[in-house]
């Protein structure tokens, strides 16, 4: 039985789609619009966290961020994977506020060497099976070091991996450099669960879907952990409605990926 709050998240999207479904694609076409790509990046797999199983069952394929050294780091990346869903190392960096021990093993922090940075990148990558890509876990103070980024986004580039840049400060580096170095580069729109309730992740959807009314894409980021299985349910429920709409279609990075010589983005070898 849905709790108050989940009841009122979940009406709140289905009042959003109230046309009959036909209606709604005749309503498109006629209107004109393309089709716009959705992506769905979900953080914090790895350690068991709530939500976990939730997720990797949503109704669409989509991408886990998986931390690197962790209890069901390669048990989580290799579920992902048999699933269809996109792996990305979420590699721990540190934030401007907070404590290091938050991070978990293997973080880059501000005072390491550049050798012990790029060693740490390249375990990182090698301990997550199946690995496309890389995004920030926290990382405010590292993304805006531009010392530091370049070492990451070499080992990236060097790997065959793209950038998801979590956006968790607006003084990042990583469109300077990823431009520089040639790293093929995604940044994050909206920010689905920063309050861990229903209401509030339904309402950065709906700000997600009006983000796709002036853009072609929309990524989006979710977390397990303490919202999990809240952003879970909110995201099963808005998910078919928004398929029904008739432009939205769900992807994984892998499909947004822009690619620097023309060519479709080529998956490194697991």
């Amino acid at each position: 039985m849905f709790k108050p709050c989940r009841t009122a998240a979940i009406w709140m999207i289905a009042l959003l789609f109230m046309l009959p479904v036909g209606s709604r694609h005749a309503m498109a076409a006629e209107e004109g619009q393309s089709i716009r790509q959705f992506a769905i990046v979900i953080d914090d797999f790895g350690n068991g966290m709530d939500g976990t199983e939730e997720m990797l069952h949503l109704p669409v394929k989509f991408t886990v961020a998986i931390m690197p050294f962790m209890p069901t780091t390669k048990k989580d990346a290799e579920e992902a994977h048999r699933l269809g869903h996109d792996v990305i190392v979420h590699m721990p960096m540190e934030p401007n506020k907070g404590l290091k021990k938050w991070l978990g093993p293997g973080a880059i922090t501000a005072d390491l060497s550049d050798a012990e940075i790029r060693k740490r990148v390249e375990e990182a990558i090698d301990n997550v099976p199946y690995a496309v890509g890389m995004n920030n876990h926290m990382g405010s103070k590292i993304t805006a070091d531009e010392r530091i980024m370049r070492i990451v986004l070499a080992v990236c580039k060097e790997r065959g991996l793209f950038f998801l840049d979590s956006r968790t400060t607006f003084k990042t580096v990583v469109p300077k450099v990823t431009q520089e170095l040639g790293v093929p580069a995604l940044a994050n729109d909206v920010f689905l669960d920063d309050v861990y309730t229903e209401q509030h992740v339904a309402k950065q959807i709906m700000i997600a879907k009006k983000h796709l009314e002036s853009h072609e894409s929309c990524i989006v980021i979710g977390h397990v952990g303490p919202p999990g299985k809240k952003t879970a349910a909110v995201l099963n429920a808005s998910i078919p409605a928004m398929q029904s709409d008739g432009h939205v279609q769900f992807v994984k990075l892998t499909n947004l990926v822009p690619s620097l010589s023309g060519d479709p983005f080529i998956l490194p070898n697991p």
